[in-house]
């Protein structure tokens, strides 16, 4: 017994060397020091700037970069033919270090990156939430607001500089002079481009915020945050490899289901990749992943003809198929690093269960109503000019994500209170009343209303409490439960 477990032993402390070594290997630069990185010329930008901006160039100096070596000038010299390039104390420079840059030594990430949904996060500009910023807001709320997490496209003046309307900007699906989309810094912070920053909830909290996709609101009063605040001391943040399971067990950040290593899976900078399904349209679908030779990648949603590997698809050649169940396993894989079988499949049984309630009781129907009063010429094929379609829009667009998520990511009050809840008032309360208020303006009449509701509301059996009002069973268990809790007579 004690030979058969120190020979277990032995060749753990191996294999863990050998990680220990790949692993520090892995994390230096990428080709020959002087050549390919650590530009001697580099080292006057930093005597010059040690006193005109000391404390970029001391965060410079603490971060990996500077400790191995690689100075101002292998990120930010640009090429001649370069458009954002400018002559600078005699050498020709840019502003801007985008990720193809960032790609001569961190090739991987990214390819990674690259074609992931990080990557176009600046597509939004042409959504409805841009419409409501551009022509609702204005222009100057999209520039300091929208494209500060999605991203937008950096103009170059003729001095070869930024332009101040569009620079600053760390938005994740930046659209970069060079053709590349995206920005490093949105999670790795210039001048430190720190792993721990990257790993923590705050970072992704920065964009994963607010009343339509409240991540970093559900992740911090999830078991998951709770723990995270009182453990952080355990989560080992600056780790090279950083395993779930391994490296840390006290909690997960959204890093830790979405990027990193842990289960069986090893670590992305592709955040797509474990998502099975889509919470974020009006009506959620399981998604497939397609991957083409290109570089570029898009979602197929479930029951939609899936292209094979060689197929062609989108101007290039499919190489890689990953279905919903594919993606769901990848999660599941890192989640079985610190959870049991039952604890994984229990919370996606439950997050499958209320996207379905969400799904068919609410979604469905109401989209087929605004559907009906658009073909009947109730309301207006334009988006956002009819009180009715505001009110939807806040169903799936807030209240509904917010579900969604909070079930997703184990958050109860987001799920219920802010989610669920809100959900079932403004469609019973809101979007109701509006719609028996819009037809009755058209028709003198409630009729066409009256037949919607018959039509796609009252078949659910969810809504049986809306059209009968709430069963004697209900209301006596209810009072039954209160007069035990606060004495007879207590429910009137």
């Amino acid at each position: 017994m004690k030979k058969r477990m120190w020979h277990f032993a032995s060749v753990w402390i191996l294999l863990s060397m050998a990680l220990i070594l790949s692993t520090a290997q892995a994390a230096r630069p990428a080709g020959e020091v002087g050549k390919d990185w650590g530009d001697p010329r580099g080292e006057q930008c930093v005597e010059c700037h040690l006193s005109e901006s000391p404390g970029l160039t001391s965060e410079w100096n603490k971060s990996m970069h500077g400790q191995r070596g690689v100075n101002c000038l292998d990120c930010h010299i640009a090429e001649k033919d370069d458009k954002d390039g400018f002559e600078h104390e005699g050498v020709r420079i840019t502003t801007i270090v985008t990720p193809k840059d960032c790609s001569k030594c961190h090739t991987t990430e990214f390819e990674e990156m690259d074609g992931s949904h990080h990557s176009h996060a600046g597509d939004i500009l042409g959504s409805l939430d841009n419409l409501l910023g551009e022509v609702v807001g204005g222009p100057a709320a999209v520039n300091a607001g929208c494209k500060q997490c999605h991203g937008g496209q950096v103009e170059i003046g003729a001095d070869g500089k930024p332009t101040p309307t569009s620079w600053p900007n760390t938005g994740i699906g930046r659209l970069n002079p060079d053709g590349s989309k995206g920005s490093c810094t949105a999670c790795h912070g210039r001048h430190r481009f720190s792993k721990a920053q990257a790993r923590t909830p705050d970072t992704c909290g920065k964009c994963h915020v607010g009343p339509d996709h409240p991540h970093i609101e559900v992740y911090n009063e999830s078991k998951h945050g709770i723990i995270y605040r009182a453990k952080i001391g355990e989560m080992n943040l600056e780790s090279d490899k950083w395993v779930a399971g391994i490296d840390y067990s006290a909690s997960a950040t959204c890093a830790t289901c979405h990027m990193s290593a842990g289960g069986k899976e090893g670590s992305t900078h592709n955040v797509g990749d474990r998502i099975s399904w889509n919470l974020r349209s009006p009506i959620s679908k399981k998604i497939n992943l397609v991957r083409l030779e290109n570089g570029e990648e898009f979602d197929v949603p479930e029951g939609k003809d899936i292209p094979k590997v060689g197929d062609s698809a989108k101007g290039s050649k499919v190489v890689e198929v990953l279905t919903w169940k594919d993606r769901r396993d990848k999660m599941q894989s890192v989640c079985r690093a610190c959870h049991s079988e039952g604890v994984v499949m229990g919370h996606y049984k439950q997050l499958d269960d209320l996207v379905a309630l969400y799904n068919d009781k609410f979604a469905r129907p109401l989209a087929a109503i605004m559907g009906d009063l658009k073909k009947a010429g109730y309301i207006t094929k334009s988006p956002f000019d009819d009180k009715i379609e505001w009110i939807w829009f806040e169903i799936w667009h807030h209240e509904g994500r917010r579900a969604r998520h909070g079930a997703s990511m184990m958050g109860p009050d987001y799920t219920w209170w802010h989610g669920i809840y809100e959900v079932a008032q403004h469609t019973y309360f809101k979007f109701i009343p509006e719609m028996k208020k819009i037809v009755k303006a058209k028709d003198g009449n409630d009729k066409f209303a009256k037949t919607m509701l018959d039509r796609h509301l009252k078949p659910i059996p969810g809504h049986a409490w809306y059209f009968e009002g709430m069963g004697k069973e209900q209301i006596d268990k209810m009072r039954k439960a209160y007069e035990e809790r606060y004495g007879k007579g207590s429910l009137k």
